[in-house]
């Protein structure tokens, strides 16, 4: 480690590091979108008994199960953090539990039933838990101040790594499902996660180390200006929580109602599963047009500040789940309306995670102090995992005795909305009183 540089250097210039923590993220988003995209569909279709007879779950159960998951992948990134920060340094505790999901990947590709969904999803968790917060962290850490104008390009760049990956798994990994079976479909996601360790291990030389913080990770953590840092934050990351139990349904809901609808649209017949690839490929559009067009025109109005785009962005995604609630309510009517429906819906919720997620992924790496930085993201991550318990705990409480549900058809879509709605409205107070507070690395020349 003593021969890695552990600061910055003085430059202009995009970091050395970079095309390698992108070509990791690219194979790593591969591998995690490949599986979850999917993971709906096996448990209620292609989920056996230990006898090897077939044994799927019901939808809602499915639901439940799926978003327990999903939060769990992003809690455990709060403990890697921790891990990272303090102890092992990020590069260490990227590659070590990388090792750890590729064993997930091998647990689900090998055994289809609820032992090996368990194992495999439970590993697959403990691995994001150290790869998700210390990424994007490593991402900030290659710069300095003077090549700081690239971080909000970089960050665009880094999340078009993980929309092309998903774009690609969720096209290719429907398919091999059902052509292929179970096996395949999760052993080639496990397959691209190998590969991107691989790839990350390649850039050990050319990255920027930042040593562990140790004892100074516990000062700074629990100092006035990490608990007021971490304290500004989580309040910014409540709001978004209930963004996210909107937005991860896309891998839910959204795909068990897809089942019912029209899905031939383009001269394809979509399976279920593949019409989540719309979210990447508009991603990959999105993201440089808000980037590059649509944020110097609204900075001529008006500042465009972090916050503003979260605001934007939360407003935005309660049109999108009005659209699915009139879909599911023409289902109710016994009409069979078109998967172009979601693609709308799709497209405008999309719009808003650009806005809400890629601005919050950049402007938590600059209000964590140094030495936190990936401690932040893993609070940045449990964001995901409290909106994804709250869906969690509204399919577990809305079930009837009876398997009817206390929120059928469109209604329930429509109470999401409606949650937004007054979430979005609440979250302008936060506008008015919030007070940011930028840490960059210093340069070393």
């Amino acid at each position: 480690m003593n021969n890695y540089l552990t600061a910055p250097r003085t430059s202009k210039k995009m970091p050395e590091g970079i095309p390698y923590i992108i070509g990791n993220e690219l194979a790593e988003r591969f591998s995690f979108y490949g599986m979850k995209c999917i993971l709906i569909i096996f448990m209620t279709k292609y989920l056996m008994d230990a006898s090897g007879s077939l044994a799927p779950m019901n939808k809602e159960d499915a639901t439940y199960w799926y978003h327990l998951f999903t939060s769990a992948v992003y809690f455990t990134p709060l403990i890697g953090a921790i891990i990272a920060d303090a102890f092992f340094g990020k590069y260490k505790t990227i590659l070590a539990l990388s090792i750890v999901y590729c064993l997930g990947h091998l647990a689900l590709a090998m055994d289809e039933t609820r032992l090996g969904l368990t194992l495999g999803l439970t590993l697959i968790s403990i691995g994001a838990g150290g790869i998700k917060p210390c990424v994007s962290a490593h991402v900030g850490d290659q710069f300095g101040k003077t090549n700081s104008h690239l971080l909000e390009k970089i960050f665009s760049w880094f999340y078009l790594s993980i929309n092309l990956g998903a774009f690609i798994s969720t096209i290719l990994t429907p398919f091999l499902l059902v052509k292929y079976g179970p096996a395949v479909a999760f052993g080639v996601p496990g397959g691209l996660m190998l590969i991107a360790t691989w790839v990350f291990w390649l850039g050990r030389n050319v990255f920027i180390h930042i040593p562990a913080g140790g004892m100074g990770f516990i000062r700074e953590t629990f100092s006035l200006s990490g608990i007021k840092s971490i304290s500004r934050l989580f309040i910014i990351y409540l709001f978004v929580a209930v963004f996210w139990a909107l937005f991860d349904q896309t891998g839910s809901t959204w795909v068990l109602q897809a089942e019912n609808l029209n899905r031939y649209w383009l001269g394809v017949h979509w399976l279920p599963s593949q019409i989540q690839a719309i979210n990447p490929i508009m991603i990959l559009v999105f993201a440089p047009l808000f980037a590059y067009f649509l944020y110097p025109k609204m900075g001529k109005y008006f500042e465009v500040t972090p916050l503003r785009k979260i605001s934007i962005g939360l407003f935005l995604a309660v049109p999108s789940f009005i659209i699915i609630g009139m879909v599911q309510s023409w289902l109710d009517a016994g009409q069979t309306p078109s998967i172009a429906w979601q693609v709308v819906a799709y497209a405008i919720l999309t719009a808003a995670e650009v806005l809400v997620s890629i601005t919050c992924l950049e402007f938590s790496y600059t209000q964590a102090p140094n030495k936190m930085k990936s401690l932040i993201m893993g609070f940045f991550m449990l964001s995901v995992s409290i909106g994804n318990i709250f869906t969690a705990m509204v399919n577990a409480f809305i079930q009837n005795p009876d398997g009817s549900s206390k929120l059928e058809g469109a209604s329930y879509f429509y109470f999401f909305a409606g949650t937004m709605m007054v979430t979005s409205m609440l979250f302008l107070l936060v506008l008015k009183y919030y007070k940011p507070k930028t840490y960059l690395h210093e340069e070393t020349k």
